[in-house]
């Protein structure tokens, strides 16, 4: 099994607490204005690699990891089982996405994703509501759900001591 990926960066530490392993990958419907990756957007953008070259990687860096793009649910199926592999090693997950929480609940397979993820980062960028001094999103309206700890009547969201 593959997955469309734009890029791996290695010891990131802007997707999430501490030194991460950040990958990329291709395809984004929502085209946000003011998207600071908008060759992202391309669905045939970037190199099919399969998930056990991914989690070569991985296990060498040892670090975290977080999926971004484009927007990666866009290749649920395979990042359902990137993710059950990531953290069968014990690493966590964040992954960043233009949909909601609630829209990913009513997705095929979404309560399936949300269940293999730590964190979720979710909804659009938007530009009229960019703030730079927002940890870990771009636009104010991003929330940064503890997905374990959430359901769709409560969401909780994480919190930092940074």
């Amino acid at each position: 099994m593959s997955l469309r990926v734009l890029d791996i960066i290695e010891g990131t530490t802007v997707d999430g607490p501490g030194f991460r392993t950040a990958i990329y990958f291709a395809g984004c419907h929502h085209q946000c204005a003011g998207c600071h990756n908008p060759e992202s957007w391309d669905f045939n953008g970037g190199k099919y690699i399969s998930i056990e070259s991914l989690m070569e990687i991985i296990e060498v860096n040892d670090m975290d990891v977080s999926l971004s793009g484009g927007d990666p649910v866009y290749q649920i199926d395979e990042i359902i089982a990137l993710c059950k592999k990531i953290r069968s090693i014990g690493k966590t997950v964040w992954l960043y996405t233009g949909f909601l929480f609630e829209e990913i609940l009513n997705m095929p397979r979404g309560r399936e994703l949300l269940e293999n993820l730590d964190v979720l980062v979710d909804g659009p960028f938007i530009e009229s509501l960019r703030d730079t001094n927002l940890l870990f999103r771009g636009s104010a309206n991003q929330r940064i759900i503890v997905c374990h700890e959430s359901t769709p009547e409560n969401i909780i969201l994480w919190s930092s001591d940074f």
